[in-house]
C-alpha cells in the first residue's frame, strides 16, 4: 500500500523521484528503491514524507483512506516543493 501511495502522491504533485529525493536530502536511487519496495523506509523518513505531502503516516501506511493530516502537536516547518 505504501509503495502505491508514495508513487501516486508524487505523480499527483507532478514531481520526479529526483525532486523528492533532493527535498529529503537522500540519493535519487535510494528514494526509487523505497517506491519499488527494494528498501524499507526508515521511520524518520516516513514522518518527513507525511509532512512533505501534507498527509499522515497512517495514510501512507494504508491505515486510513483520509489524505488530510491530523492536527499536529506543534507546527513543523519544511522547505517543500509543494
Amino acid at each position: 500500500m505504501i509503495l502505491e501511495r508514495l508513487k501516486n502522491l508524487r505523480e499527483d504533485n507532478d514531481l520526479l523521484q529526483k525532486q523528492v529525493a533532493d527535498e529529503l536530502k537522500i540519493p535519487e536511487r535510494t528514494y526509487g528503491n523505497y517506491e519499488l519496495g527494494v528498501r524499507r523506509i526508515p521511520l524518520e523518513l516516513l514522518i518527513e514524507l507525511a509532512i512533505f505531502y501534507n498527509t499522515s503516516t497512517d495514510y501512507l501506511l494504508g491505515l486510513t483512506n483520509e489524505k488530510a493530516p491530523y492536527e499536529r502537536a506543534k507546527e513543523i516547518k519544511t522547505n517543500s516543493l509543494l
